[in-house]
């Protein structure tokens, strides 16, 4: 009798579990294979970036004279720079730049692009007219043009071009946020709340932005590799990071100079290729799966 118990209760705790939509929503990405991959190939970089110090315990600033310019080879898996230093430890090491430039930039624009676009929405009125044209204002120049331009009004350097990128991507998601505050505001659930006097601050934190997090969870997985695209821009035309910093866009630049030394760009803009591509196909899984339309299909 006690074992029937114990295992009903076991059988109801899993039910409740599997119930769970965040659990449903973990299953129904595990089912897109294209998610899948993509989603190794970022736990891969991300395992890299945090354990690479312990892993290739070498400096990735070393200088070899000796050694400058080979192509990949047993030694060098992936050649050699123009003073010896190792382009596969650069590589690796240029994750620890990167992804979490990508990262921290749009965390950036996300939080500063939602608070807008949530008081914007919310309040209405003379308040989200000033608000929305002052992301207008923003989203009428191109992102690279603008970025490129604060940065340089900043001064070269990694901080001064994140600030920049987030300049330039917080209208997007203020946009988007606005957006699902009016559509949300207008469901049912919420006028009554209000008609049973729940306070405006409570009715917007409780009830309404829990219900739009699912198109910016997308936006911000695909924008991730936006960021680190326009990061490795700004290295590369030297608004960026400054070298001999091991960040992929500078060491693509370093490159660009020696066009038959192939390894020295190619392989830093094989990683970029491959983090962008992860993100991209695993912020499709997350589109599919978190959009109910979809999901029906």
């Amino acid at each position: 009798m006690l074992t029937t118990v114990h295992t009903a209760e076991r059988l109801g705790a899993r039910s409740r579990w599997s119930d769970r939509p965040a659990w449903q929503a973990f299953r129904a990405l595990w089912q897109r294979p294209s998610a899948v991959v993509g989603l190794a190939i970022l736990l891969f970089w991300i395992g890299v970036a945090l354990t690479v110090t312990f892993l290739v315990p070498f400096d990735p600033l070393a200088t070899d004279v000796s050694a400058r310019l080979q192509p990949p080879s047993v030694t060098h898996w992936f050649g050699t720079d123009d003073l010896g230093r190792d382009i596969f430890r650069r590589t690796l090491y240029g994750a620890r730049i990167s992804l979490p430039a990508g990262f921290l930039t749009v965390l950036g624009a996300l939080v500063i692009g939602c608070l807008v676009g949530a008081i914007a929405g919310y309040a209405g009125g003379w308040v989200d007219a000033i608000l929305m044209r002052i992301a207008d204002m923003v989203l009428a120049f191109p992102s690279i043009v603008l970025a490129m331009a604060i940065a340089a009004a900043l001064g070269p350097g990694l901080k001064n071009a994140l600030i920049a990128i987030v300049i330039v991507l917080w209208p997007e998601y203020a946009r988007l946020m606005r957006a699902q505050v009016l559509a949300v505001k207008a469901q049912e659930y919420v006028t009554a709340a209000e008609a049973l006097g729940v306070s405006r601050l409570r009715l917007l934190l409780i009830h309404i932005l829990p219900n739009t997090q699912a198109p910016l969870v997308v936006k911000a997985t695909l924008d991730v590799g936006a960021a680190i695209v326009l990061t490795a821009g700004l290295s590369f035309i030297g608004l960026g990071a400054v070298p001999p910093a091991p960040e992929w866009g500078a060491m693509i630049r370093e490159g660009q100079r020696r066009f038959s030394q192939w390894w020295l760009a190619t392989f830093p803009g094989l990683a970029i290729f491959s983090v962008v591509m992860a993100l991209n196909f695993l912020g499709d899984g997350l589109r599919d799966v978190l959009d109910p339309r979809r999901r029906r299909r």
